[in-house]
């Protein structure tokens, strides 16, 4: 783990930390909290991808940690400890797909998707939440999905570790108000992202437009910080398709089911 110089935070610039600030939704998060003023933490395992990312923004630093080592919630608190030990923003957005049916991935593979997904994101949050009440007012932003509302075929690991985050997050909401801490939870959609190119999509013309891009997941961050609200969309229009499941669930399950809104294992 190295960080830069800790001098570089301003007493005016409030300290985040983003966990997969290597890139896609992580990165641009990262670089709207530092345009919004934040000094930055940016969590990844690759150290030279975030050096380089760093160079680009002032005020940030780099801890290169795997949050699924046993380490790796120590090396994060040690790294804002380093800053001054107050910390008023935790961006929780490491992630991956976990693609494939429950027949072919089984149990192991569902396992796998929740111990990045749902399981870091808790260790993470345990070991910080010190340093975030200590810092009140402050957030903690949870990187969620519309899949945690609605589970498509071939991405039931990626959905249920989401809905798991959203259960979670209502009750972390509702017991860490009294203490000063927020707790925020961006649903987004269909992101293009290096993890998630939802090439399918993309391909074609009729569900091109389904497609946002990462800094509309920036910009729903910086949205929920500011108004301290329990969710938000990105896009926000995709708030339409959660409502729809509750009001209309037959008809959204034949819509997910078409062969394009099916991942593939590279999604």
């Amino acid at each position: 783990m190295t960080t830069a110089d800790p001098s570089v935070v301003l007493p005016e610039r409030p300290l985040a930390l983003v966990t997969g600030a290597s890139s896609g939704l992580g990165k641009a998060i990262a670089q709207r909290l530092t345009a919004d003023g934040y000094g930055v933490i940016l969590v990844a395992r690759r150290a030279e991808v975030l050096q380089e990312i760093a160079k680009e923004l002032p005020g940030a630093h780099v801890a290169a940690v795997d949050l699924l080592a046993p380490d790796g919630p120590a090396k994060l608190a040690a790294a804002v400890d380093a800053l001054g030990g107050k910390l008023k923003v935790l961006v929780n957005n490491a992630g991956i797909g976990g693609r494939g049916t429950f027949a072919d991935i089984g149990v192991e593979g569902y396992k796998r998707v929740f111990a990045l997904n749902f399981d870091a994101q808790l260790r993470a949050t345990e070991a910080l939440l010190p340093a975030l009440r200590a810092a009140s007012p402050s957030s903690v932003l949870i990187v969620s999905s519309v899949s945690g509302k609605i589970a498509r075929p071939k991405a039931g690991a990626y959905s249920a570790s989401k809905f798991a985050l959203n259960g979670w997050a209502d009750a972390l909401r509702a017991e860490e108000a009294a203490h000063g801490v927020h707790v925020g939870t961006i649903l987004p959609g269909f992101i293009a992202t290096e993890g998630f190119p939802q090439a399918e999509l993309l391909a074609k013309r009729a569900t091109r437009w389904l497609v946002g891009e990462p800094s509309q997941v920036a910009d729903a961050a910086a949205y929920l910080i500011r108004t301290r609200r329990p969710e938000r969309h990105a896009p926000a229009p995709w708030r339409i398709a959660t409502v729809a499941v509750a009001l209309a669930p037959r008809l959204v399950a034949r819509l997910i089911s078409r062969p394009e809104m099916v991942p593939s294992a590279t999604e």
